[in-house]
């Protein structure tokens, strides 16, 4: 009956981390292309702004602290996070903070549309790096997704001049389609090395500690992001630009707030998936939002859709559809299994009468 407990609430947890992924995975790029669209310029503030919303982590965590509090009593650990997890963590928010930069940049200077559909490639990455750091096995569908999202990257290459927003150089849009495929290179690495931070952890892995460790990663990108803010000047920036901004200087002020907000969400839910299941579900996830924020963009702003968009989301769909229908093939292939070796083993314990 326990069993039954933990794995309904397991279950659970994961419906729940998909719902966060899937609004912070749909509203991150929305809000930080309306920043871009209505006079915002800083590439660095909306770096810092994906990960500066960390403090909101603190909330379930105290709440966790005083529900251990009350079982395990006054000698209740505030921090359950070790010093080489501490590390570890730091470094990959550094990283993080890197992706968040090139993920910026290509916002700038792509439609939501096509930066998304270039986004989705990091599957094949993911996928990649999952192989070499923990040992993802793979299945010919799994193979062809990953093939059918690269090739729709590529078929967008192609033709990525005819989707230039106005006002936009050839130069700085090659600039930040290529920028946009760095981080949806390096995000595909980050998603596996959590994983493997997971599994190399000499402690037990709680959804308590998974908080922790997105608090840690949050916390360097920020510095890091914080960092370049300076050096630019951002913060000086930010009166000018909120007074210039097309859309009044309060609402500038909740466009970036609620930034902040939207893209914790989504990097509560990657983590959060990757804790219930695994590094490349979450980055399945991610791609399977796609035809959703590609909707929403078109609808908001107005963006073309034109006909390699179209293939490209179509192939992106093909490889979704490949991959969940090799992972239902591949679980009642092992669920047969099973139930074949119980059967053996229930024959051979049966006494002679």
């Amino acid at each position: 009956m326990d069993a039954q407990v933990n794995s309904a609430l397991s279950k659970a947890l994961l419906v729940v981390n998909c719902l966060i992924l899937a609004i912070g995975n749909c509203g991150g790029p929305i809000i930080m292309r309306l920043y871009f669209v209505k006079g915002g310029k800083r590439i660095w503030l909306s770096s810092w702004l994906q990960t500066v919303g960390f403090p909101i982590i603190a909330i379930p965590l105290l709440i966790s602290y005083f529900h251990r509090r009350k079982t395990e009593g006054p000698n209740t650990k505030l921090v359950l996070m070790k010093y080489p997890l501490f590390i570890a963590a730091a470094a990959v928010g550094l990283v993080t903070g890197i992706d968040d930069y090139l993920y910026a940049y290509g916002m700038a200077r792509l439609p939501v549309s096509t930066s998304s559909i270039i986004i989705a490639s990091q599957l094949a990455f993911t996928a990649v790096f999952a192989f070499l750091l923990v040992k993802q096995k793979f299945t010919a569908y799994s193979v062809n997704a990953v093939v059918l999202l690269t090739v729709g990257a590529g078929v967008l290459a192609m033709h990525s001049s005819s989707d230039r927003p106005k006002g936009e150089s050839t130069k700085m849009y090659v600039l930040g389609f290529l920028m946009t495929v760095a981080a949806a290179v390096l995000y595909g690495f980050i998603l596996p090395v959590v994983e493997l931070m997971y599994l190399k952890a000499k402690q037990a892995i709680t959804y308590t500690l998974v908080l922790e460790i997105q608090l840690v990663m949050c916390l360097f990108a920020t510095v890091f992001c914080t960092v370049g803010m300076i050096a630019k000047k951002d913060f000086q920036a930010m009166a000018r630009e909120a007074r210039a901004y097309a859309l009044g200087e309060a609402e500038y002020y909740l466009v970036v707030t609620w930034s902040a907000v939207i893209w914790q969400f989504f990097f509560l839910g990657v983590i959060g998936v990757i804790f219930c299941a695994s590094s490349l579900l979450s980055a399945i996830m991610i791609a399977v939002l796609l035809p959703v924020t590609e909707v929403i963009a078109v609808i908001v702003f107005q963006e073309k859709f034109q006909a390699e968009k179209g293939v490209a989301l179509f192939l992106s769909l093909w490889g979704f559809v490949s991959y969940f229908y090799g992972e239902i093939k591949n679980k009642k292939s092992k669920e047969e299994i099973e139930g074949q070796k119980n059967d053996s083993q229930s024959t051979e314990m049966t006494p002679i009468q």
